[in-house]
C-alpha cells in the first residue's frame, strides 16, 4: 500500500526531482537470495564468526526488535537469541544495484547515484506515464518489488535535497510527496540534522544558536547563520526555504568518472611528517569512501596533490595493488610525499589525494596472506557504517587525536567538507 494519496500537483514550469532508496539494502539482498531466511530476524555483518562483529544493516524484523546499525553483536543476540547473521557480500549488493538502476533509466537519462542503494531522478522531462511524477514514482516502486525483489522509498519533490528527505520519511515501499504548498508542514518541524550534508560538527553548532529544526534554519537571519557558518550558513538557508536548484547529473557523468578526490586546506602550515600522515589518512579514507559510494571497487593509480606555503604545488602519482584500503592508500601518498617533497622548500599549506585506475578485480598475490587484507578491508566498511550512523567522530586512527582539529575534520559527512571534495579533479561548489 502507498504511505501518501496522489498529492502532487504537477506544474509543468516546475521541477519534478525523485529520490529512491533501496529498503534495508544488504539485509534485503541477502534474504532474497537465501528464502529460508524469510520470517526471521537477519542482521549482515563484516564476519558473523566474530563474536564482537558490528551490525552493517539489518531487516525490518530485526529492526522492530530494537537492533542498530553499528550495534556489537553480542549485544544485538541479546535481544534476539534467534539472530541470524550472514557475512557482508558487497559484490551482489553492487549487481543489484546496478539492476534497479537499470530501471531508472528507462525513466530519464538524469540519474545521478547517491551512494549504493540510492539515486536522484529528474522525470521533468520524461514521457512515462503522462509526464506525472507520483505516477512515475509508483510504477518505478512497483517494478523494483516485482521485477527484482526488492522495495524502495521514493521521496517526490521539486528540487533534490526535499525530494531526499521525502525518501527518509515512510519507510519500507513507500512514497512520500513534500511539494511547493505542504513543504513547511512536512519539512520545517524535522530536526535540523535532518537536513542534507548538515553533518555533526553543524549540527552542533546550530544548536548552540537555539536552531534545532529546519524550520529554525528557514526563519533565522542569514547575516546570523553566515557569521557562525560561513558562505554555508547562506546555502542551509536556501536549502531549508526550498531553494535548492543543483542540477540531478545525467547518468553518463557517473559513468565516465575517471578519477576521484579529496583536498583540503589546514587551519595552519603543516610543518611534520606526522602531521601529513595523519591529514592524509583522514583524505584516504574520505576518497575510498567516495569510491564506494559511486560503485567502483578498487583504484590502481593513487595521486598526490601538495601545496606549499610558498604557493608552489606538486602532483605526484604511483602505481598501487589494486585496493580500496584507506591505510594502504594514506601509505602510497606519504610514500610520495617523502619521496617529492623537501622541508626546505617551505612548510605545507595543502593537500589532496585522487584514485584512478578503477577495476572489479582483486590482484593475488600468493606469498602474501590475503586473508588478513579482506578483514583489513571489512573493518573498514565497519567503521565507515558507524560513521555514517553516529557521525565521524565516533572513531578516528590514533595518531589523528595528536591535533584536537583534526578530530573535528568531517571531511566526509559535512557540507563544507564536500566542497572541497573532487571528481576527475575538477572542484564541485556544491556536492548535489
Amino acid at each position: 500500500m502507498l504511505a501518501v494519496e496522489h498529492m502532487f500537483e504537477y506544474n509543468k514550469s516546475m521541477r519534478a526531482i525523485l529520490h529512491s532508496d533501496l529498503n534495508n539494502f544488504y539485509a534485503s539482498v541477502e534474504c532474497l537470495l537465501d528464502p529460508s531466511l524469510e520470517g526471521k530476524a537477519v542482521v549482515v555483518c563484516g564476519d558473523s564468526a566474530e563474536r564482537h562483529g558490528i551490525v552493517l544493516a539489518k531487516n525490518l524484523i530485526a529492526k522492530k526488535l530494537g537492533i542498530k546499525t553499528g550495534m556489537v553483536l553480542f549485544e544485538a543476540k541479546r535481544l534476539c537469541p534467534d539472530l541470524v547473521c550472514v557475512k557482508a557480500r558487497h559484490e551482489m549488493y553492487l549487481k543489484y544495484s546496478r539492476a534497479v538502476r537499470r530501471i531508472y533509466l528507462e525513466y530519464t537519462d538524469q540519474v545521478e547515484p547517491f551512494g549504493i542503494d540510492e539515486a536522484w531522478l529528474d522525470v521533468t522531462s520524461s514521457p512515462k506515464c503522462g509526464g506525472d511524477p507520483f505516477l512515475i514514482a509508483d510504477e518505478i516502486r512497483r517494478r523494483v518489488k516485482e521485477e527484482i525483489g526488492l522495495t524502495v522509498s521514493i521521496g517526490v519533490s521539486f528540487n533534490k535535497v526535499f525530494a531526499k528527505l521525502g525518501s527518509d520519511l515512510k519507510k519500507p515501499d513507500a512514497i512520500t510527496v513534500i511539494s511547493e504548498k505542504n513543504y513547511k508542514e512536512v519539512v520545517w518541524p524535522l530536526p535540523a540534522g535532518d537536513l542534507l550534508y548538515v553533518g555533526r560538527a553543524t549540527k552542533e553548532k546550530l544548536k548552540k544558536l537555539n536552531i534545532n529544526t529546519i524550520g529554525d534554519i528557514a526563519n533565522s537571519s542569514i547575516r546570523l547563520l553566515r557569521s557562525k557558518l560561513g558562505k554555508w550558513g547562506e546555502v542551509l538557508y536556501e536549502y531549508a526555504q526550498g531553494m535548492d536548484q543543483s542540477p540531478v547529473r545525467k547518468y553518463e557523468e557517473h559513468e565516465e568518472i575517471k578519477s576521484v578526490g579529496n583536498s583540503l586546506t589546514y587551519h595552519r602550515d603543516v610543518k611534520t611528517d606526522d602531521d601529513v600522515y595523519a591529514l592524509l589518512l583522514l583524505l584516504a579514507e574520505s576518497v575510498c569512501s567516495r569510491m564506494r559510494a559511486y560503485g567502483f571497487s578498487r583504484a590502481r593509480t593513487v595521486s598526490l596533490y601538495v601545496v606549499s606555503n610558498q604557493l608552489t604545488s606538486k602532483v605526484r602519482m604511483c602505481k598501487v595493488r589494486a585496493t580500496a584500503i584507506s591505510s594502504e592508500v594514506a601509505e602510497a601518498a606519504f610514500k610520495l610525499f617523502k619521496k617529492n617533497f623537501s622541508w626546505s622548500e617551505g612548510l605545507v599549506r595543502g593537500l589532496g589525494i585522487s584514485l584512478c585506475d578503477f577495476t572489479d578485480e582483486e590482484q593475488i598475490d600468493f606469498y602474501e596472506n590475503s586473508n588478513g587484507r579482506d578483514k583489513l578491508q571489512k573493518l573498514e566498511e565497519t567503521v565507515e557504517n558507524l560513521r555514517s550512523r553516529f557521525g565521524r567522530g565516533i572513531i578516528n586512527k590514533g595518531i589523528v587525536y595528536t591535533d584536537k582539529h583534526m578530530t573535528e575534520i568531517d571531511i566526509r559527512g559535512d557540507l563544507g567538507a564536500f566542497a572541497k571534495e573532487k571528481v576527475n579533479a575538477e572542484p564541485t561548489v556544491l556536492p548535489l
